[in-house]
């Protein structure tokens, strides 16, 4: 963007899709801890009370998904009301398929046996990375995140009573010559409790002190006299989450992503092995555009890359630095293809993508799910960690 205003937006974890990224990450989680080299695709559903949880994977999977579905519905705050963890309804479909080709280990991968290993679907996918935050993400998703993020944190600990997990953020950035310079406006919206009515203004009041100010602290640009903060234009009158509407896993892409300021593959991240090259692509080409950036070729990165069924190398590696490149944008497309392999086995094996929630004790996709995939330096995800790839690239 050269010039106006753009505008990104948000969802807490409690939003009923990203409820049901969380539970399909949690499962991808809880099954990588045990057998990093299964296979397995999930996507869930949940409505008023119900829940559920589609699997296909490799055989052999024993997993609990009732419980880790519930477990995620209990930590993300669904304990009252017709949709809480203790009380929903789980049902689960599972179809499980012999992998006759199956991936080793990520560190028993050789460079030599790469184009064995081909993308298993066609695919096109964007990265993208700017110079308007440290995280290297467009200004207004930032925002959008770090309100959402800050929602849940003062309603976990309390500091806001009678509202649900449910909430939303939606932030609007004046730009000028392609950098933002005002706070054009945010929206702030959190759901009531079922059953509660809490005061408007009042929570206004503390949705102002305890998430807004927090957030704008220590950011460059802060709300001013004309900035049009709105919070809960609808009232607060109707109860949040799966009892209001229902949720899919893989319907919040630009969330995930780059708030629609880039663009960003159809395909859902959550859900998914990461074998899966929409998943492990979608983070090697955010890896390369922030490597672009931090290398000092371009103030602002977009790298398209486009995977055939059966291929192992990308049929096609493509930048565009939108006229801030310090050299031609073919020219750093060719450096990429010197430097880095995007071959599905490589990028596995650079990230060690499959490893991740072993070597984090814990959840570490279902943690990503929520406010976020790219710019998560809370997280540092092996994508984000470009300096010494930075160096490589400019050398």
């Amino acid at each position: 963007m050269r010039s106006g205003i753009f505008t990104s937006g948000s969802v807490t974890a409690g939003h009923p899709d990203k409820l049901c990224d969380q539970i399909s990450d949690a499962v991808v989680d809880r099954v990588l801890r045990g057998q990093p080299q299964a296979r397995i695709t999930v996507e869930s559903a949940v409505a008023k009370g119900i829940v559920f949880v589609a699997l296909h994977s490799s055989e052999g999977l024993e997993i609990d998904v009732a419980n880790t579905a519930r477990a995620v519905i209990d930590r993300v705050g669904y304990r009252q009301g017709s949709f809480q963890a203790r009380t929903c309804s789980v049902m689960t479909s599972v179809s499980e398929t012999r992998i006759e080709n199956s991936w080793p280990d990520d560190q028993d991968l050789a460079p030599d046996t790469f184009d064995q290993f081909p993308a298993e679907r066609q695919v096109t996918l964007f990265g993208f990375a700017c110079r308007q935050t440290d995280a290297l993400m467009p200004y207004p998703i930032w925002l959008a995140n770090k309100l959402v993020a800050q929602l849940d944190q003062v309603r976990e600990a309390g500091k806001i009573a009678d509202i649900s997990p449910d909430g939303q953020s939606q932030v609007s950035v004046t730009y000028e010559k392609g950098q933002p310079v005002r706070l054009y406006g945010l929206t702030l919206m959190a759901a009531p409790t079922p059953g509660k009515a809490p005061d408007s203004g009042l929570l206004s009041e503390q949705l102002r002190e305890h998430v807004i100010e927090p957030v704008f602290a220590e950011e460059r640009l802060k709300p001013d006299q004309e900035t049009r903060v709105v919070i809960n234009p609808a009232g607060v009158t109707e109860p949040g989450g799966p009892e209001q509407h229902a949720g899919l896993t893989g319907r919040k892409t630009g969330i995930d992503t780059y708030g629609d300021f880039a663009r960003h593959s159809e395909s859902a991240l959550s859900g998914k092995d990461p074998v899966r090259i929409d998943r492990c692509g979608a983070y090697m080409a955010r890896f390369a555009a922030c490597a672009v950036v931090k290398a000092g070729f371009a103030e602002t990165c977009e790298v398209q890359v486009s995977y055939a069924l059966g291929d192992a190398h990308p049929v096609s590696l493509t930048v565009e630095t939108f006229g801030t490149g310090r050299i031609n944008d073919e020219r750093i497309a060719s450096r990429l293809r010197e430097c880095f392999d995007f071959r599905p086995a490589a990028i596995l094996k650079q990230f060690g993508l499959r490893h991740l929630p072993e070597q984090r004790r814990g959840p570490f996709y279902e943690r990503l799910s929520s406010y976020g995939q790219m710019g998560r330096l809370d997280l540092e995800p092996p994508w984000e960690n470009v300096i010494d790839a930075a160096n490589i690239l400019a050398g």
